[in-house]
């Protein structure tokens, strides 16, 4: 039989993991055992709020009852402890049975994004020698039932198809679950989880390994930090298998503390603000280019949102004019989070000051979360001066899954995590990012932030959103192009005029901006934050012959 624990997943050294059980980080808790344990304290409870098409409800007594009936059934077609199992759900009610089942038996999910298609999830059928996969059969006009299909015959690992909704050739997920019985293996604390994606610009995505023990005290720090409990009521707006909806302090914190999570299919306001209204809905997470159409959405809307109590915003750095403008169009509070689904998760406290808020990223979860800010050579730098952030904790990965190559650069030896951001921090520990350091140009040897400009070009009362990239220039190496997305119906706005803006800024010319181009969106990840990638590719394939010097 296979093991949750494998040699393919860096753990932490024994003496951390002692300090980290010594101080009550790592409590001995697993997922399985956690919802049994809510399931006996208030099985009435309602955990789960599906709306779409028909709304249903589960109780936290029948979620616990659909888990276990759906980890007997998997476990009668033979998934085995470690064997891993591709999910790739929407957000619907089946995503949170199908992983407790899995949580249950010690089978670790694979979270796959509803954005993926045959590339990526051939990739991780394959890396993972998944033996399941799990799919709606259709979702936003996507056949998921012929891409499991063309990714089952190419991967000999993969044994079953589980559907929810018509099958076809496939196994209804409906006609798993059966009678529980006795598992033959109960996970423990320290054993894996699940996996997930990495965040990376680059290939696909490396795979992160995270423990019952480590995770689920990220939730608990999440939930103190953001006041969550019993009458939370969380809607989850982003894909539900991605790490910040899940954990910070996400579906997850909320069922932990005994909270309502309310799946919304479609982030938008149009679907989302009625959801708000009728769920009552307290607390949700959204990335940076969601919450700006939110703010804009929200005084125009005929849609009560009182209920709503605090907005988290992360996944990407919230520009400071973005962030101004949140709390006075919604009427509830910010909560800025700045991480990682590698680990270290950061955020802005309730009883911060306002400037604070808009300003910075916040403080780190743990008091045993340690950073360190160097520059290239890996040298402390001066402190509140920019640099590369590392980082270690109770709840930051030691390795990525089977990459022994990659985790050799991505680490040092003493176990710190290279984030690939750069930051600063402030005299009180807010931590400031300035973006991701393959995101920073290098324009005639002078480094530019995008995140810099961007606030700059964000003030202007005609601009909704902007992203600035760096393109290829045989002189300069690289310069400076701005993409610009108006506000409906603003007045028209020229490439001067946003140069004449940067400028007056009185920051140092290198910074004004060498191409503008006016776009109507774009591209996104997964997620929905903006592709950075992207842009530069569209750059590169000659999209820019519109813009404007």
């Amino acid at each position: 039989m296979n093991t949750p624990r494998t040699a393919d997943a860096p753990t932490w050294p024994a003496e951390f993991a002692e300090r980290y059980r010594a101080a009550g980080h790592w409590r001995g808790e697993t997922f399985g055992g956690v919802l049994r344990e809510r399931a006996t304290a208030h099985p009435d409870r309602v955990a789960i709020v599906d709306p779409a098409p028909v709304r249903r409800e589960w109780t936290y007594g029948e979620l616990d009852e659909r888990a276990s009936r759906l980890a007997a059934g998997f476990a009668a077609r033979g998934i085995s402890p470690g064997d891993r199992v591709v999910v790739q759900l929407p957000n619907i009610a089946e995503f949170t049975e199908v992983v407790f089942a899995l949580f249950r038996i010690g089978a670790l999910p694979v979270y796959a994004l509803p954005a993926h298609r045959e590339t990526e999830i051939a990739y991780f059928c394959s890396f993972t020698e998944a033996v399941a996969y799990v799919i709606p059969d259709r979702h936003a006009g996507f056949d998921h039932l012929a891409l499991a299909s063309k990714v089952k015959e190419r991967t000999p690992s993969l044994r079953h198809v589980f559907v929810v909704g018509s099958p076809g050739e496939h196994t209804a997920l409906s006609e798993v679950p059966c009678e529980p019985t006795a598992p033959a293996y109960e996970p423990e604390p320290h054993d894996l989880a699940f996996l997930q994606l990495s965040g990376g610009t680059t290939g696909v995505p490396k795979l992160i390994p995270r423990t019952h023990d480590d995770y689920i005290y990220s939730l608990r720090g999440s939930n103190e930090i953001c006041g969550v409990d019993g009458d939370t009521r969380f809607l989850v707006l982003l894909p539900a298998a991605h790490n910040f909806p899940m954990s910070s302090p996400g579906w997850l914190g909320a069922l932990y503390a005994g909270g309502t999570v309310v799946l919304c299919p479609s982030p938008d306001p149009a679907t989302a603000f009625p959801l708000v209204e009728r769920e009552r809905v307290t607390m949700t997470g959204m990335v940076p280019p969601l919450a700006l159409v939110w703010t804009e959405a929200a005084p125009g809307s005929v849609h009560d949102l009182s209920s709503l109590e605090l907005i988290l915003v992360g996944g990407a750095k919230y520009s400071e004019a973005a962030a101004r403008r949140l709390e006075p169009a919604l009427g509830c509070r910010l909560m800025q989070v700045f991480g990682m689904a590698e680990g270290l998760v950061n955020y802005t406290r309730l009883d911060d000051d306002h400037e604070t808020v808009v300003t910075t990223q916040g403080l780190p979860i743990s008091e045993d979360d340690e950073i360190r800010v160097v520059d290239d050579a890996d040298e402390e730098v001066p402190e509140g001066s920019f640099g590369h952030l590392l980082t270690r904790g109770p709840y930051t990965i030691r390795g990525y899954w089977r990459a022994p190559e990659h985790n050799g650069k991505a680490f040092t030896e003493d176990g710190f995590y290279r984030t690939g951001d750069i930051v600063r921090r402030t005299p009180t520990g807010h931590l400031i990012v300035e973006g991701r350091a393959k995101d920073q140009i290098n324009r005639g040897g002078e480094k530019v932030a995008p995140e810099e400009i961007e606030n700059i070009i964000l003030g202007h009362p005609s601009v909704h959103d902007v992203s600035v990239v760096g393109v290829a220039d045989e002189y300069l190496g690289e310069r400076t192009l701005a993409y610009v997305i108006l506000r409906e119906g603003a007045e028209p706005l020229k490439a001067l005029a946003v140069k004449r803006l940067v400028r007056e800024r009185g920051v140092a010319a290198y910074k004004i901006p060498d191409l503008v181009e006016f776009v109507e969106a774009f591209p996104q990840t997964g997620i929905g934050k903006v592709s950075k990638k992207g842009l530069r590719s569209d750059s590169s394939r000659g999209r820019t012959g519109s813009a404007q010097p």
